[in-house]
């Protein structure tokens, strides 16, 4: 059987193991923001990009004429 002495928590062990574990979130957060703005500027550009090959495509045909009379 181990020792009682090998088997006690210290505040030292409770401060690298609450750093350790910052440390690993702070690395997530990062990784994610970056993710989080690759996908933001991937949607942007697939909307402008269907935006602007829709323009192209419609041309005149698909603008509206509105025709006004008068009656008496």
């Amino acid at each position: 059987m181990e020792n009682d002495e090998n088997m006690s928590i210290t505040p030292a062990d409770i401060e690298a193991k609450a750093a350790q574990i910052t440390h690993l979130v702070d690395e997530t957060k990062e990784s994610a923001q970056n993710t989080a703005m690759m996908a933001g500027v991937a949607v942007v550009v697939v909307v402008a990009l269907s935006f602007l090959l829709g323009r192209r495509k419609g041309g005149a045909k698909g603008k509206t004429v509105v025709e006004v009379y008068k009656v008496k």
